[in-house]
């Protein structure tokens, strides 16, 4: 199931759902996806907040991880949810560039409704997910 073209992949996440957004990772990475993890990416001494603006603006998809966590949780994910959404905002109509991703059941957050969703806990989640990469 690999992609017809590598895609730059930036995945946003509460930090309390890193494992499953790490096992993520790894499989649109052998998918041929290029993905941007900020565990994996973040150097030691480099400034993370420009590291994570630049990865959002040079990323060709946002896939926004959610969880009954994602909105509880402060962090600086509000603030990568808002670069995002700026980017989302400024492409043509009709153009993928935010998904969002259920990693469980939970809520979809108002400004990510007016996209269709993935639910990758269910059997074909991981399978509508690459068919949304292959056609970007």
């Amino acid at each position: 199931m690999t992609l017809s073209k590598p895609l730059q992949v930036f995945l946003l996440y509460a930090r309390s759902d890193k494992a499953a957004v790490h096992r993520l990772y790894n499989r649109i990475g052998k998918d041929g996806a290029k993905a941007w993890l900020d565990l994996e990416k973040i150097l030691p001494g480099q400034d993370w907040e420009y590291e994570i603006r630049k990865a959002i603006h040079q990323s060709d998809i946002v896939i926004i991880c959610l969880s009954k966590q994602f909105i509880k949780q402060g962090g600086y994910r509000h603030e990568e949810l808002r670069i995002a959404l700026e980017k989302a905002n400024s492409a043509p109509d009709g153009e993928i560039f935010i998904i969002p991703a259920r990693l469980e059941k939970c809520n979809v957050p108002e400004p990510l409704c007016q996209w269709q969703r993935v639910d990758l806990f269910e059997a074909d989640g991981y399978k509508n997910l690459i068919t949304a990469l292959r056609s970007i």
